[in-house]
């Protein structure tokens, strides 16, 4: 049976991004780290259950926000969390709940109450709110979600 696995294309980067994604999440481990002529080529690692491959390939080809990592948060702590860290160190923010981390690879941290919310209990004026309150959000706020979904 044939396993489907992520994969990162780097410039130069692999190991030290690996490297940096396992100081972020608590459920990290390396599968390997491949070398060729003294220079990592490649590296296998899984984070939070998921594997992951990384090259260094060159500058040929960007990350861009085509792909992203989603990560699902149960609390309002966690996205604050992963937020800070994966932005720290040159990391970027970006709208509704993306940002972009400092080697390019773009991050999806929502809230597991966002779409609870954003289905508005059947109301599609409450849905609405809520939908216009994330849109002015790069960092997605759970009690403004529920405020608007409130109507406050």
């Amino acid at each position: 049976m044939p396993t489907i696995t992520p994969f990162l294309w780097f410039d130069n980067q692999a190991e030290e991004a690996m490297n940096f994604y396992g100081s972020v999440f608590p459920r990290f481990k390396v599968h390997s780290v491949n070398r060729a002529g003294g220079q990592v080529l490649a590296v296998v690692f899984e984070v939070e259950g998921q594997k992951v491959m990384g090259l260094n390939g060159g500058p040929h080809h960007k990350l861009t926000e085509a792909f992203s990592f989603f990560v699902a948060c149960e609390t309002q702590e966690e996205v604050d969390e992963y937020w800070t860290k994966l932005v720290a160190g040159g990391g970027r923010h970006d709208q509704c709940g993306w940002l972009k981390d400092r080697f390019g690879l773009s991050w999806q941290i929502i809230p597991n109450a966002l779409m609870t919310l954003m289905g508005g209990g059947g109301d599609p004026e409450r849905a609405n709110r809520v939908m216009q309150a994330m849109l002015k959000m790069q960092k997605i706020e759970v009690a403004q979600l529920q405020a608007a979904y409130d109507g406050k």
